[in-house]
């Protein structure tokens, strides 16, 4: 079953464009990882300079030795400058279903 991880992030104001380079810059240190699914970085709509980056993972054990690892705490270092506040969220993906657009281009 796939391990879900979401972290909101507060960025300080004025600083969202260099906190997403920052990101992008850095995040082969995740999908890089032997275990990763994959991630992604989302901005909010409703609350500003706010950011969700969800990452998802073959299984717990796997992420929680990643989570150890020098390269996370290295990528992990450089985003923190940026962060105001924040909370850390983990859950078991129960089922995906895909919708329709899924595979259209445009």
């Amino acid at each position: 079953m796939t391990f879900r991880v979401m972290l909101r992030m507060e960025i300080e104001p004025g600083r969202e464009t260099d906190f997403e380079r920052v990101w992008r810059e850095g995040s082969d240190a995740v999908t890089g990882h032997p275990a990763s699914l994959g991630q992604s970085l989302s901005r909010s709509t409703g609350e500003e300079s706010t950011y969700y980056i969800v990452s998802d993972w073959v299984d717990e054990k796997q992420f929680r030795e990643f989570e150890n690892s020098p390269a996370h705490l290295e990528h992990r270092a450089t985003l923190h400058p940026f962060r105001r506040n924040g909370s850390f969220h983990t859950m078991e993906l129960v089922e995906r279903i895909e919708g329709r657009a899924v595979g259209r281009a445009g």
